[in-house]
């Protein structure tokens, strides 16, 4: 079955820099669209970053770009998400999606998206 795993959450001051990982098994992971997804305390789920399969260039949200830089080793099965300048806003929970046939205008909505992780928790003290 399909399985994402997250890796590399943690506690960080203000202005550091943290690195996620996702590993995927059980899915042709070059085909699929990856995604972040955050959710704060108290807060819907949001969306992050989101990578299509054909490598084109990540989409970002308003709050992360220029910030936060996602990349994908489709010969690793691994999404990335490099994340600095960080605030205490960015707390929260951080989740890998996947999903395929997506197109532009989807990357964003949560319920697209087929297979979930179970979350690494990113907790940015100011």
């Amino acid at each position: 079955q399909v399985q994402l795993k997250e890796s590399g959450g943690g506690l960080v001051q203000a202005g550091g820099s943290l690195r996620l990982s996702c590993a995927a098994s059980g899915l042709t992971f070059r085909t699929y669209t990856m995604a972040w997804f955050r959710q704060a305390p108290g807060k819907e789920r949001e969306f992050v970053a989101a990578f299509r399969p054909n490598n084109s260039n990540p989409v970002y949200s308003g709050s992360v770009k220029g910030r936060f830089t996602a990349s994908r080793d489709n010969a690793r099965n691994t999404l990335y998400l490099q994340m600095t300048s960080l605030e205490p806003e960015d707390t929260a929970v951080y989740y890998c999606a996947a999903s395929t046939g997506l197109i532009l205008s989807s990357l964003t909505n949560e319920a697209k998206y087929l297979y979930w992780g179970q979350g690494t928790q990113v907790t940015v003290s100011s």
